[in-house]
């Protein structure tokens, strides 16, 4: 991973991919694991457009992104298996696209699932959407609950990413937690009392 020396800390755009909404978000995380939100947003297409279509406003929104906010690294969600194949289909291409315009930029890319992502969020791995919303807002200082869902997903793969690939700051504990994580099992610590 390479990281913006300019700023100083790693840039991570994350995307979760879907063709009618394609979440992206964009943060920088310090050396500390400490993050700053720099874009939260959906890139939308017409779910009566022909694929072909929906693809191409994908891909403008993705490339607007990255041209928008440089970023260092891009992480996408991992397709996985669903019932509904339409919505893997989809799914899988919005996820094709958003690989294929990183590797464009030579901008590293790296795939994480659902699961990872809400582990590494919330310190568990079937967090609801909402845990994984509430624990954002927490670690990004934001007043209210990212929104919709698929932009608050996309800054959990990016701030997922950046702490699974991120050192841990010299002189700091050597927990595996994330911040998130300790924050996470502290607030269920002090509610068991």
């Amino acid at each position: 991973m390479r990281t913006g020396s300019s700023r100083g800390s790693l840039r991570v755009l994350g995307i979760d991919p879907g063709l009618t909404r394609c979440g992206v978000g964009v943060v920088d995380v310090a050396p500390d694991r400490s993050a700053q939100l720099v874009h939260v947003g959906v890139v939308r297409s017409d779910a009566d457009a022909p694929i072909e279509e929906r693809l191409a406003v994908i891909a403008a929104g993705l490339r607007a992104v990255l041209e928008a906010h440089g970023p260092d690294v891009v992480a996408v969600e991992r397709v996985f298996a669903q019932h509904n194949r339409q919505t893997v289909m989809g799914t899988a291409q919005a996820s094709g696209i958003a690989l294929l315009i990183a590797g464009e930029r030579g901008i590293p890319a790296a795939t994480h699932t659902p699961s990872e992502v809400k582990a590494a969020i919330t310190g568990y791995g079937n967090a609801d959407k909402r845990q994984v919303q509430t624990m954002v807002a927490r670690v990004l200082r934001l007043e209210e609950l990212p929104k919709p869902a698929d932009a608050a997903d996309a800054l959990a793969l990016a701030l997922c990413h950046a702490w699974r690939g991120a050192p841990a700051a010299s002189g700091r504990s050597s927990s595996p937690l994330t911040p998130a994580q300790r924050a996470w099992a502290d607030a269920e610590r002090l509610a068991r009392r």
